[in-house]
């Protein structure tokens, strides 16, 4: 069975105080939880704090995005090895955040995630559809299209280092939830295509599902057969309701 994971994307909030009582807060919530991952995506100027907090447990650290070269003449930017260094192990690639705000395009998405892969990161890459696409019924267009532009990119023998993420953009941050039957028909779509390059690749990739998950809806999302994990956005700012979160994710691999 895939082991389910969850991963905890900050997005631009915290303080040094905060991100030491948080991840510290999760730490200990998560210490008996083996059955399940756990990773924290806290802001670039956090990762040293976190990094220091989470160094001697099972609980992981990774980044809200990476640059596509090693180093270089690109102003703001952070290189995978520059991750690498203060202890990631995960880089979210492909968020729509970063796509409708920052202009990033499937393209760019795809070198992202390779420049991770690159550099022994593995990419948590993400999909999902407006509400104007799903209303005009382009979901399964738009999220295969975004897919596939990775698929191209990367290398057959890495996909396996891939996490993917279905995040409906209309589901993100709106307090509306996709239904766990909606969900599941796009994680299924997304593993259909997977198994197009081969049986094992299908079935090992691990798919989360992120959009207002909350330990309320988090139980029936997680019970589908093709939802791995979540990826959490506001609720992962509050240590209760993260560690909720995580606990029913544990109760999947049971």
């Amino acid at each position: 069975m895939r082991q389910p994971l969850v991963a905890g994307n900050w997005k631009m909030h915290g303080s040094r105080a905060m991100a030491r009582a948080l991840s510290q807060a999760v730490v200990r919530g998560t210490a008996e939880l083996d059955a399940i991952e756990v990773v924290l995506l806290p802001p670039y100027v956090l990762i040293p704090r976190v990094s220091e907090e989470v160094a001697d447990s099972a609980v992981v650290l990774g980044a809200q995005n990476v640059a596509t070269a090693r180093e270089g003449a690109f102003t703001g930017e952070i290189s995978a090895p520059m991750l690498r260094e203060f202890g990631c192990r995960y880089a979210l690639v492909g968020h729509s955040e970063r796509r409708q705000l920052f202009g990033e395009t499937d393209a760019l998405v795809a070198k992202r995630a390779l420049a991770a892969l690159q550099e022994d990161l593995r990419p948590i890459v993400c999909v999902g559809e407006t509400l104007a696409e799903r209303e005009a019924s382009e979901t399964e267009d738009v999220v295969l299209r975004q897919l596939d532009a990775v698929l191209s990119a990367v290398p057959e023998a890495q996909l396996g280092q891939v996490v993917f993420a279905y995040e409906p953009v209309w589901a993100i941050g709106t307090g509306r939830t996709a239904t766990p039957e909606q969900a599941q028909a796009v994680h299924a779509l997304l593993r259909e295509r997977l198994h197009r390059l081969g049986a094992e690749i299908g079935r090992r990739a691990r798919i989360l599902y992120g959009g207002s998950v909350k330990p309320g809806n988090a139980g029936e999302l997680l019970a589908m057969p093709d939802i791995d994990g979540g990826l959490i956005g506001g609720a992962s700012l509050v240590a209760d309701d993260f560690l909720a979160i995580c606990e029913q994710a544990a109760l999947r691999r049971e």
